[in-house]
């Protein structure tokens, strides 16, 4: 029996379960494959770059969901998805990157759609819907935390977990909200091994009069996929980026530096806590390869007793 990869519901001999189909559109019956096999993926996504608003180390391309024919076509400008084929050395990243989203929804973070497409060789892809798009031109405002920071690409390093917390209290217009959020998504990072949240990889977006933090983007558990050294948090916090534990993330960046109440903190730990059950299950279930899921398993297991979960 198949499994959606959308939804991760069985579908039997299809594809694509219904409830997967109808969170791309209501009209949509099916989803083609991409008419590109991973490496033509790739070769695009090179040609493409120049062309271009979004940037990275992933091969990324637009695309927009064309109802009519029941596929993802790529595109130059005016896309509302963004597709992440294969990386050449960094194996199952779109699985990884798909699963961790699903990881972070269990727990109310905010992430757009999101899902896997096949290529024209099986392989998969990521596609994840644009938030910061609205009908067929419209663009809403968002700035990234390094353009906040009046920093770069080449510098979206040099910065520190403290000071982040000091923009949200420069430009969001509710902070306490922001930072209540802010730190369950950084205690979700550390426990699924996703060590690369630098500058870019936070923004603020103004809806209706209010800024606030986006959903939450390029989440994956990059530990198990790298080589190496590895840290466990992009920005130095408390002076350090690795040997974090319950007190440097908890007390001193839940507490001192984002000023949280127990009550707060408490109940970002409860709900935390009560989704680790289905967080294994979901692992199970993911398309990763059986190896992939057993390392970001243990991965899961260790961080959950550095931070003192049951």
């Amino acid at each position: 029996m198949n499994r959606c990869p959308i939804t991760y519901q069985p579908c039997g001999d299809q594809t694509y379960s219904p409830e997967g189909l109808k969170k791309l559109s209501a009209s949509l019956a099916e989803l083609t494959p991409l008419d590109f096999t991973a490496d033509e993926l790739r070769y695009e996504a090179m040609i493409r770059a120049s062309k271009m608003s979004i940037q990275g180390v992933q091969p990324k391309l637009s695309a927009v969901l064309n109802i009519k024919e029941h596929r993802f076509d790529i595109v130059d400008k005016n896309g509302r998805y963004i597709l992440k084929p294969p990386h050449h050395f960094f194996p199952e990243l779109p699985q990884n990157e798909d699963l961790t989203m699903h990881l972070a929804s269990i727990i109310d973070i905010d992430v757009p759609l999101h899902g896997l497409v096949y290529s024209r060789d099986n392989n998969f892809s990521y596609f994840i819907k644009r938030f910061d798009r609205k009908g067929q031109k419209d663009k809403i405002h968002t700035e990234d935390f390094a353009q906040l920071a009046g920093l770069s690409r080449d510098t979206k390093y040099n910065y520190t977990m403290e000071k982040l917390v000091y923009l949200i209290d420069e430009y969001c217009t509710f902070p306490a909200i922001e930072k209540a959020r802010l730190f369950k998504l950084v205690l979700f990072n550390f426990l699924v091994g996703n060590e690369d949240m630098h500058l870019k990889n936070y923004s603020i977006i103004v809806q209706k009069g209010k800024v606030e933090l986006s959903p939450a983007y390029d989440l994956l558990n990059s530990t198990i996929v790298l080589k190496g050294d590895i840290e466990e948090i992009a920005l130095h916090l408390k002076g350090k980026k690795c040997n974090l534990n319950r007190e440097v993330l908890i007390d001193y960046f839940g507490k001192e530096c984002c000023g949280l109440t127990d009550m707060i903190i408490d109940k970002t730990l409860d709900i935390i806590n009560g989704a680790l059950p289905s967080w294994f299950k979901l692992i199970d279930i993911s398309f990763l390869s059986d190896d992939m899921k057993e390392k970001y398993q243990l991965l899961l297991h260790n961080r959950i007793k550095i931070l003192g979960f049951s």
